[in-house]
């Protein structure tokens, strides 16, 4: 099974969606590969690194619906086993997270980069915009901090990231998470293990009915 994935660094549904992809997959116990496609949620460049609470404010209007909505989201991860700290976490453009993201595919550690870099926003308050912190972050999954900065310092990576985006927007994915399976099955939405095991186990089941199994 072959599972691509559109997501976001500073998406608190990305974060949670991969978790429970993670926990579907071992449940499953079938044969998959995962990769890891870049989206932006806001490709809007950020000057200045702003506390992401008073960035969110401004969009949803007014603290109070800012509030109520990461109060949610941070049970939510919890329930996941996940740390989610809104009052540290620091508003970023993501274009070269994702193409740091790139460059530790090249080095088969993609999944763990990706993980890396959600920890770093949502728990530790690091501004993923900036391009020191990135190579530290990789630095501190066991790649060569300084190659990364060098790769992040040229133009590398640039174009796998706008292919990425370019499919998402074939695609129609408007949205993140969005998983598509087989290149023809999209799960949207940070659903519940157990409804991707399911939507596993259905794949699975119309591959063995399409090849005679």
């Amino acid at each position: 099974m072959d599972i691509q994935v559109w997501s976001d660094v500073v998406c608190p549904w990305c974060y949670i969606g991969k978790r429970r992809l993670e926990n579907a997959l071992d449940a499953f116990n079938g044969p998959a590969t995962v990769t890891y496609r870049a989206y932006q949620l806001d490709p809007a460049p950020v000057p200045d690194p702003l506390p992401i609470k008073q960035v969110m404010a401004a969009k949803f209007g007014g603290p109070a619906r800012a509030e109520q909505m990461f109060a949610q989201v941070t049970a939510i991860g919890a329930s996941e086993g996940l740390t989610l700290d809104f009052d540290r976490a620091i508003a970023a453009n993501t274009f070269a997270a994702h193409r740091l993201i790139a460059w530790a595919q090249t080095q088969d550690r993609q999944a763990d980069m990706l993980d890396a870099l959600q920890r770093a926003h949502f728990t530790d308050g690091i501004d993923i915009g900036s391009l020191p912190a990135l190579a530290a972050v990789a630095g501190a999954v066991g790649l060569d901090g300084t190659a990364a900065l060098t790769y992040l310092e040229s133009d590398a990576g640039s174009k796998a990231v706008q292919i990425d985006m370019e499919e998402a927007r074939a695609l129609r994915i408007s949205s993140v998470p969005n998983f598509v399976i087989d290149g023809k099955y999209q799960v949207q939405g940070a659903q519940e293990t157990e409804t991707l095991v399911a939507a596993f186990a259905e794949i699975a089941r119309r591959a063995d009915v399409n090849t005679g199994l």
